[in-house]
C-alpha cells in the first residue's frame, strides 16, 4: 500500500514522502496514529494543501521537544526491584516501569516512547534512551537496586551484586580410620 508520511518516521521517510508498506502496517498503525494517509491523488491534493501547516507543527513539536531533552539528559533515575544474592533480579524491569519513574521524576513521558537495547535483568546501572520526537532523543540513567543505600553505593561505583562465595571443606570417607579410632579404643582397655 502506498501512504503519504504525515510526520518523520524512524527508517521510512520524511513528512510528505510516499512510500510503499505493508497493508497491515499501515492499516493497525499509520492510519489510526494520524501518521500517514493513503496515497490517492485526493489525499495527495489535501496534503499539499496542508503541507506547510504540517511542517510548521512538526518543527515547533521538535523545539519543545529539544528542550525537554536537554533537561532530561544525564539525569538518573532509581528503580527499587528484588533480586537474588547473585544480582539478578525476580523479573524485569519493563519500559511502563520506566516511564512511571521518569514521570514521578517531573517530566511526562509515555511507554512507547522508552527505547530499551536489550531487557534489563540485573542490578546495576544502565541507560535507556527515550525518544521525545522522532527526530529527538534523550538517554537517562538507570539505577536499579535492591534499596536505596545500595543505589547510593551504585551510584559511587560500587558493585552490590557481590557473589557470596562460601568455601565447602568436602570430607572423604575413609573406612580404616573410622576402624582405626574404634579398634585402638577397645584393644587399650581389653590389654
Amino acid at each position: 500500500m502506498q501512504v503519504i508520511l504525515l510526520q518523520r518516521i524512524g527508517r521510512l521517510g520524511q513528512i510528505g514522502d510516499i512510500v510503499n508498506v505493508k497493508d497491515g502496517y499501515a492499516r493497525n498503525y499509520l492510519l489510526p496514529q494520524k501518521k500517514a494517509l493513503r496515497a490517492t491523488e485526493d489525499n495527495k491534493k489535501v496534503f499539499e494543501g496542508r503541507r506547510a501547516q504540517l511542517e510548521a507543527d512538526n518543527l515547533a513539536h521538535k523545539s519543545e521537544a529539544e528542550a525537554v531533552s536537554a533537561k532530561l539528559t544525564g539525569k538518573s533515575f532509581v528503580l527499587i526491584r528484588a533480586a537474588g544474592d547473585t544480582g539478578q533480579l525476580y523479573g524485569s524491569v519493563s519500559t511502563r516501569d520506566i516511564a512511571t519513574v521518569i514521570t514521578e521524576g517531573g517530566f511526562t513521558v509515555d511507554r512507547n516512547q522508552i527505547i530499551l537495547e536489550k531487557p534489563i535483568k540485573a542490578l546495576g546501572v544502565t541507560s535507556a534512551k527515550v525518544q521525545l520526537h522522532p527526530e529527538v532523543v534523550a538517554s537517562v540513567d538507570l539505577n536499579i537496586a535492591r534499596s536505596q543505600d545500595e543505589a547510593d553505593k551504585q551510584a559511587r561505583g560500587e558493585n552490590v551484586a557481590v557473589v557470596k562465595e562460601e568455601a565447602l571443606e568436602l570430607e572423604t570417607f575413609n573406612p580404616d580410620a573410622v576402624f582405626e579410632e574404634g579398634r585402638s579404643a577397645s584393644d587399650d582397655e581389653s590389654a
